[in-house]
């Protein structure tokens, strides 16, 4: 049974994660086998007021009865694996930075980071030490996306999307780096990666980005503030044009699966460069929001 320490407690994942792969608190149908949660490390936010992270850190010991450490590094030696979950994605590199140096690979949750600077490094560091490094929104693995792949013989192959969230904001997670993250997971995972150039608006209640990528494929994220939120995407298909709304029922359980994968693989099941690509992507759309929807190149 793998390992798991679980850093940071600003996000209802640490609990939510933690109750799915412990088989307690959840209904039998949303548990994942193959690890086990063991210990967790509570740490500062710069995001979510303090009350709120009592409230998740108080069912993760006193309904799961999980031991806290106070620092880090004293859960090396007694984990197989990291789960960051630091909504904060400006402090992911520091945060992973002590596991992957004592060889213990991590899962970082959305978003990878709010740098393309910070990526790099990150990328850079588990790369040295051979580690497996991954990073995903939930909505990358939900029922609508997958299914949709699986489809494939039906409908033929994506050849343009778009894809929409809600798309809150901070300023520690600028432009879609925040909640407009799950977007853009949305349309990489349908589109892949690729992407050469984006425009973006940016105004009070949304954000639009459009993506431009290798050949004619054309891609949008709308990240909305205002009106109705929800999740889903429409699919331009070579055979088919599909609509679809994201159902969020099973979404926790099923990253879950990939992240416990893995772990027990030791592969990652995203490249990680295509993770570097949509940190590319949303530097770009905030550095074309910035500038009236001027043209700006993904750079990786």
């Amino acid at each position: 049974m793998i390992r798991l320490g679980i850093v940071d407690f600003d996000s209802s994942h640490s609990v939510e994660f933690a109750k799915r792969l412990n088989h307690q608190g959840v209904p039998e149908d949303q548990w994942v086998e193959g690890a086990r949660v063991v210990m967790g490390c509570v740490l500062p936010s710069a995001i979510t007021e303090q009350a709120k992270v009592d409230g998740y850190v108080k069912p993760f010991t006193t309904d799961l009865r999980l031991p806290l450490v106070s620092r880090p590094e004293e859960m090396i030696g007694k984990i197989d694996g990291v789960l960051i979950e630091a909504v904060d994605g400006s402090v992911h590199l520091e945060r992973a930075r002590p596991f992957l140096e004592a060889g213990i690979p991590a899962y970082v949750d959305k978003p990878f980071t709010s740098s393309l600077r910070d990526a790099r490094a990150l990328v850079e560091l588990a790369e040295k030490k051979r580690l497996p490094l991954f990073s995903s929104s939930s909505l990358r693995y939900a029922t609508e996306v997958v299914g949709l792949k699986a489809r494939e013989p039906e409908t033929g192959k994506v050849v343009g999307c778009d894809a929409y969230s809600p798309a809150s904001l901070h300023p520690r997670n600028p432009g879609l780096f925040h909640y407009g993250i799950h977007g853009v997971e949305t349309l990489y995972a349908l589109m892949g990666p690729g992407c050469k150039e984006v425009r973006g608006v940016s105004v009070d209640g949304v954000d639009v980005v459009t993506g431009r990528w290798t050949g004619d494929g054309v891609g949008t994220v709308r990240g909305t503030r205002a009106g109705a939120h929800s999740y889903g995407f429409t699919a331009f298909c070579e055979k088919k044009v599909v609509p679809a709304a994201i159902s969020t029922q099973y979404i926790y359980r099923d990253l879950l699966k990939q992240i416990v994968s893995k772990f027990q693989t030791g592969r990652s099941p995203l490249d990680i460069h295509e993770t570097l690509e949509i940190v590319a992507f949303i530097e770009a759309a905030l550095e074309s929001g910035k500038a009236g929807g001027e043209p700006r190149p993904v750079r990786v």
